[in-house]
Parts: structure tokens; sequence; C-alpha cells
């Protein structure tokens, strides 16, 4: 679900993976783990679905995000599910989506990212870095939105 846009979309690349894996098993060595080398395949199908998207990437890829000098307050990342914050890494344009996942959870360097993507290594830190500015923007809206709750509820 990182990668991907809806659960339709995730269903495909988890069903493609299995099929390539299954297609190329001849080709897994053994050196690592099984679930290692699917999570490769994984990764490369992503990257194959963004690049066929790519040319219908949604307008906000553009969107200039105004950026917020205060040091970001991540405390309240704990107090979020899972789920909520799957939910907004969901909510970001597929470019900033795909970087963010790449480099934050896969831990692939932004040289790496921007070859597999095909762009410059300054735009993999640039959306990496919107990304981020994104996330804080809107976790910080979902603790106003806790904090206000809290408070109407003690009315």
């Amino acid at each position: 679900m990182r990668y991907a846009a809806n659960e339709e979309e995730a269903e495909d690349l988890v069903q493609e993976t299995f099929i390539q894996a299954f297609n190329k098993i001849d080709t897994f060595k053994g050196d690592g783990a099984l679930g290692g080398w699917m999570r490769k395949i994984a990764v490369n199908k992503s990257l194959e679905q963004y690049r066929k998207n790519k040319s219908l990437q949604n307008t906000k890829e553009g969107l200039i995000l105004s950026i917020d000098n205060s040091p970001a307050d991540f405390g309240v990342i704990e107090q979020l599910s899972l789920a909520d914050l799957l939910a907004m890494i969901q909510r970001l344009p597929i470019g900033f989506r795909t970087v963010f996942n790449l480099y934050a959870v896969e831990g692939f360097t932004h040289q790496e990212i921007a070859e597999n993507l095909g762009i410059a290594e300054g735009t993999s830190k640039s959306q990496y870095s919107r990304a981020k500015q994104q996330l804080v923007s809107w976790i910080e809206e979902e603790k106003m939105n806790e904090i206000k709750r809290l408070a109407h509820a003690k009315r």
C-alpha cells in the first residue's frame, strides 16, 4: 500500500510480484532470504508501475509547499495508528510518495532513486523534503484536531 494509489493497485502489484517470482524462481540463488528476494521484486514492480503512470501524474506534483521554519513536532506520530500514517502517505502525490517510500522506508540513496526513476538526484531530494513537509503539516493538523476534540469533550 505504500506505493499503490489504492487497494486494487496494491493487489495487482502483489499479484504481479508473485507471478514474476514464480516465473523466475530458477534465478533465486538462495544466498539470502526468499522474502528479501521477493521484496526486491515488489519494489521493482512498483517502480515499473510508477514509470507507466509517470505521464499521468497528478497536478499536485508541481505544487509548491509552504515551508514552516519552526522545527517539527514528531511526537504526535507515535499517537497515530499505522493505518492513519499509511493513509497520510497515500495522500501524497505519487512522486512524493514513491521517493518517500524508497528513501525513508526501503533505504535507497537519492542517487539510486534518481537512477531508478529517471529523475535528477536533486529532484529526489526535493521530493523527499516536500513529502516530509506535507506529512508534518498533516500530522500537525491532526494534532490540532485532537486538541480541539479533547477541549470540546471537556465542555
